[in-house]
């Protein structure tokens, strides 16, 4: 007999080979879909990012957890479209242009994957364009940009402007972040917020989406 609360227990854990297995167990004994994101996947997720906060977890555990927590989600996604199963929102993600790393932004998209967010990840060094068109292909409901070296933090500025320019920018809400940014700064070039890291993102995203 499939036990689900064991899935919560293997994205907790960053046990990815457990979690992929109970979701095929679950799938199998025709437990819902939604179900299991809402009541096992997602409250692991919060879970970590509680730890995380309180820096009972590391970046590695992050890492881990954020790897088990999409595997799962990979083999639930089909049944969860099937079914109309209504995302949090979408997102579209992405390293500005000048910067190659996306650790952190991987581990921000994952988080939001497991908030229940559908999430477009552009990469890294990605130019301004680039956002622009993926926000008229995709439609999102918020842009997050990532950078972690202060040269390219410019960057971010250039990419809200040019959302701006393209007409797009009143129909998003931007969030920006990594290890320089501040929240003057967020606020100096126009982003609707930022976070310290990765574990507040989902309730940053959630927040700045609610009516007004």
């Amino acid at each position: 007999m499939c036990d689900p609360t064991r899935l919560h227990d293997a994205i907790l854990s960053g046990d990815h080979k457990t979690a992929i297995a109970v979701t095929k167990e679950a799938i199998a004994a025709q437990i819902d879909a939604m179900e299991l994101v809402s009541r096992y996947m997602v409250p692991a997720m919060d879970e970590v990012g509680r730890r995380f906060e309180c820096e009972e977890f590391f970046v590695p555990e992050l890492l881990l957890s954020a790897r088990a927590m999409k595997g799962a989600l990979e083999l639930l996604r089909p049944l969860l479209a099937a079914a109309g199963a209504a995302s949090a929102g979408r997102v579209v993600i992405g390293t500005v242009k000048g910067d190659l790393h996306d650790i952190g932004k991987n581990i921000v998209g994952a988080m939001l994957e497991g908030g229940g967010f559908e999430v477009i990840d552009l990469g890294a060094d990605v130019p301004p364009e680039a956002f622009v068109d993926a926000v008229r292909q995709h439609r999102p409901q918020l842009v997050c940009l990532s950078a972690l070296l202060t040269v390219t933090m410019p960057a971010m500025k250039e990419t809200i402007e040019a959302l701006d320019r393209a007409g797009v920018r009143q129909s998003v809400k931007v969030l920006v972040g990594g290890a320089p940014v501040s929240a003057e700064f967020a606020r100096k070039i126009g982003a609707d917020g930022s976070g310290e890291n990765a574990a507040v993102a989902v309730a940053l995203a959630r927040r700045v989406l609610q009516p007004a």
